[in-house]
């Protein structure tokens, strides 16, 4: 039957539109700069070049990066990568966009099952703001666009949760919770296996088990039917586990558990380490604009710690957070499963506070503690909103009006969320500073980043090489750059290499050999030539800030000079 004229939609459906809308806005927030901003080094290149190899070889068990195995996790995200790729039908371009198209539909579906769980807990108004903080904080826009793995599992665990709340759900109203609901709860478990091994489960098990033991009920677990959840989820990741088992007789095993994820408990990987309460520390920027708000919930969250509501958002940051901030290895994004929840409680408490906010800190210490917060939280915003001019003056000498676009409409947003702030109006603050955020973004991903010539040298160093490529099969070695971007956008054909072993390899094959050398390292490569007897012809140069090692380099592109 049609739907009679001048009847109000449900309140059901009016969700599913806002949601609806949340998904476009979101969507289009995360796609500039997607294909214009070269790889991300250092993870997202290797990420997208093992990708690569795999399609290249039909090898879809072992993970490879050149010649070396990628032992650090599963192969979810590059079997998710891979099929973007295929998809696309760019694989022989290497466009950068294919590969992070699962991170884009990822976020995105976190962004909007976030404001779901929200609508559900409390009301759709909270919902919609928890998403639309979750969804402009730094880290998720940042992660939103690479083709790494955490925007995926950030997914894996907000669909767990989700199915968490609807068996707590269940349980409150009496109802049996479906058979359906345990799968999903166990199958989702077995996609974070298969993209990121054990960590997954820390927020999957650790959840409902802090939850059981606060509200001093054991019994509701038995509606997830572990009894035979554990095999459903075993039955995910099994037989790609017995497969590289068997391929790498065993040392997939011993990396991946032995040394990447035991390994980090003791001590900082890859120069990672850091002190207990790092990820508290990072708040503020990772979690901008958001951040301030979350930190003055606190005391309306701490009034309502009764509500089970309440309590099963805490059960599931706390665990997951106390465990990041207690093992050595320490990144940003290893707490950002923990944001969706942190977004909910903050706008229940921004919605639930109503126009005048009333619940700041009762003692001295405190209120100096969240001015002190404050004072940081707006000068990260400001130095976001100029940052585009400040990089395109340092790096380029010159400014695009995009940069000056971003500030001049950024800056004014972010004047009147500092007024509303004054004024106690955290909720119109939190409207302002995220729609200022996403001036920032666009701004930022649009016109600034992708034209930062100075810090994207591998897409450069790739076009001097073609350039000059004396033979089909150039024998290439980088010497002095060894970002795994440039491996990517050279198809893998790139040895990374000393200078010495870059002057041997001219010796050995002085008619299709290059070689790219930094000007510093230009002695131990000249010496290395007369010592072979060889004598160099330089092609070319690059200039530029390598931002992965706070290096500027001055590159040249050698072959050798035919006698």
């Amino acid at each position: 039957m049609l739907r009679e004229r001048g009847r109000k939609p449900s309140p059901q459906h009016s969700l599913v539109v806002q949601l609806g809308l949340l998904a476009f806005c979101i969507f289009f927030l995360l796609l500039p700069g997607r294909a214009s901003i070269p790889p991300f080094d250092r993870d997202e290149p290797r990420y997208m070049q093992a990708t690569s190899q795999m399609l290249e070889t039909g090898n879809f068990v072992d993970v490879r990066f050149q010649d070396k195995p990628r032992y650090l996790q599963p192969a979810g995200i590059y079997w998710l990568e891979a099929a973007a790729v295929s998809l696309s039908g760019t694989f022989r371009q290497r466009e950068a966009w294919a590969y992070r198209v699962p991170s884009l539909l990822a976020m995105t579906a976190s962004v909007v099952l976030t404001a779901r769980m929200g609508a559900v807990l409390f009301n759709p108004a909270a919902g919609l703001m928890a998403g639309a903080l979750l969804g402009t904080s730094v880290l998720v826009t940042a992660e939103g666009r690479m083709a790494t793995i955490d925007s995926t599992l950030l997914l894996i665990v907000v669909l767990t949760q989700a199915v968490l709340l609807r068996v707590l759900q269940d349980r409150i109203a009496g109802r049996p919770t479906r058979v359906r609901t345990a799968l999903l709860f166990w199958g989702a478990l077995g996609c974070g296996l298969m993209l990121k091994g054990p960590v997954v489960l820390i927020p999957g098990l650790a959840t409902p088990l802090a939850f059981s033991f606060v509200e001093r009920d054991w019994l509701w677990l038995k509606r997830l039917r572990p009894a035979w959840g554990w095999l459903v989820m075993l039955a995910v990741v099994l037989p790609w586990c017995i497969a590289i088992g068997v391929v790498s007789h065993g040392e997939f095993f011993q990396r991946a558990v032995g040394r990447n994820f035991l390994g980090k408990i003791g001590h900082g990987q890859e120069a990672h380490g850091a002190f207990p309460g790092y990820h508290l520390a990072v708040f503020a920027i990772a979690f901008w604009p958001g951040s301030f708000f979350a930190a003055a919930a606190i005391p309306v969250i701490w009034s309502w710690r009764a509500s089970w509501k309440i309590r099963f958002l805490l059960c599931w940051i706390i665990p997951h957070w106390l465990v990041f901030e207690l093992i050595a290895t320490k990144l940003p994004h290893y707490v950002l499963p923990t944001y969706p929840a942190i977004a909910i409680l903050t706008a229940s408490a921004l919605q639930a506070s109503g126009d005048t906010w009333k619940a700041w800190p009762r003692t001295l210490w405190a209120r100096f503690l969240l001015g002190f917060y404050g004072i940081v939280w707006a000068i990260f915003g400001i130095a976001l909103s100029v940052a585009g001019i400040a990089l395109s003056k340092v790096l380029e000498g010159q400014i695009p009006v995009s940069a000056w676009l971003a500030a001049a409409g950024s800056l004014p947003l972010l004047g009147l969320a500092f007024r509303e702030v004054l004024k106690a109006r955290l909720w119109q603050s939190a409207m302002c500073s995220t729609a200022a955020a996403v001036i920032i973004y666009m701004g930022l991903f649009l016109g600034v980043i992708p034209n930062l010539k100075a810090i994207w040298l591998a897409p450069r160093v790739a076009e001097l090489v073609d350039e000059y490529r004396p033979c089909p099969e150039t024998e290439v070695v980088s010497s002095s750059f060894s970002e795994p971007s440039l491996v990517f956008l050279m198809h893998g054909d790139v040895e990374l290499r000393n200078a010495a072993e870059g002057s041997a390899m001219l010796k050995r094959n002085p008619g299709c050999g290059l070689v790219l050398v930094d000007r510093r390292d230009f002695p131990a490569f000249q010496n290395g030539l007369t010592s072979n007897g060889v004598k160099s012809l330089e092609y070319g140069r690059v200039t530029g800030f390598n931002y992965s090692t706070g290096k500027w380099l001055d590159l040249g592109l050698y072959g050798a000079l035919s006698p």
